[in-house]
């Protein structure tokens, strides 16, 4: 069921980010458009609402469940730039917008561009890291959320298996 929802998740994030900007640049309707695009973090607040509430109701922890918390670490982290991305690309092409600049190529401004990433995964993961370790938390059974201390620690970059 969870797997279904993270995959659900992600289409609902992508069918929001699609329809505000065909909304604000093909129709020109931009406070619809605005609102649908300020609307994409309810998916993710639903999809740890229900990655608990599953784990509440006595499963197991696995892998997907904490799929879940790294889904949204990676959205928090990085939503923000992928729409102002397709949102720059929108307006170039469907609303005279200016051309998208490309990424710089060499030099202090691609160290730059480059750090910035890697900040956005540590990000990623500090938020992730914290999802997982309330999820073990609220379901305060060891045997059951082991699975999400071993997401914990494969994402870390310590697995060996």
């Amino acid at each position: 069921m969870i797997a279904t929802l993270i995959i659900g998740g992600e289409i609902a994030f992508w069918i929001l980010v699609v329809a505000g900007l065909c909304s604000r640049y093909i129709l020109g309707w931009r406070k619809l458009g605005a609102s649908l695009l300020l609307i994409t973090p309810i998916v993710d607040l639903l999809l740890i609402i229900f990655t608990i509430i599953d784990l509440r109701s006595g499963v197991r922890a696995e892998f997907i469940h904490g799929l879940a918390a790294i889904y949204i670490g990676v959205t928090v982290a990085y939503g923000h730039r992928m729409i102002k991305w397709a949102d720059e690309r929108f307006a170039y092409r469907f609303a005279n917008g200016n051309k998208p600049k490309p990424s710089p190529k060499y030099g202090e401004p691609h160290a730059k561009h480059e750090r910035q990433g890697w900040y956005r995964h540590v990000l990623a993961w500090f938020i992730g890291i914290i999802l997982l370790g309330l999820m073990i938390l609220i379901v305060g059974d060891p045997l059951r959320t082991q699975k999400l201390k071993d997401v914990a620690i494969w994402w870390g970059g310590y697995c060996c298996n």
